[in-house]
């Protein structure tokens, strides 16, 4: 038992190397791969660790994929994703393109539950 739980921390620590590996790469590729990839895996913690990684690009693209898009980041299903993912955002040294995101979002998404989350976080951002 213990070497099956020693197996798998290895295989998220490496997990988790690669995921941090492509939030630090500058190609806007590694976005594209961390969305196709990490915001759909079927672990809450790999999509925690994806989100994380978008949000520290701090880059519209990347914003853009855990703000605007229904089932990941904000607008997760499972709340451990979804608080993680809000706390990152309001942890950002430079909060302008994620609240111009969150204001478009609210304006114009066609979805009214990712208007709603957009509304709500763009309210703490505010208050942060």
């Amino acid at each position: 038992m213990t070497a099956l739980m020693n197996k798998n921390n290895k295989h998220l620590k490496n997990v988790s190397n690669i995921i941090e590996g492509l939030g630090n790469h500058k190609d806007p590729e590694s976005i594209q791969l961390l969305e196709e990839i990490g915001t759909n895996s079927s672990l809450d913690v790999i999509r925690e660790m994806t989100s994380r990684a978008l949000i520290k690009k701090n880059e519209h693209d990347a914003l853009a994929v855990v703000i605007t898009n229904k089932g990941k980041g904000i607008n997760d299903l499972s709340t451990m994703v979804a608080m993680s993912t809000i706390n990152e955002l309001l942890g950002l040294k430079d909060k302008t393109e994620a609240l111009k995101i969150l204001t478009d979002t609210v304006e114009m998404h066609s979805d009214e539950e990712v208007r709603d989350n957009a509304r709500s976080v763009k309210a703490l951002m505010a208050l942060s």
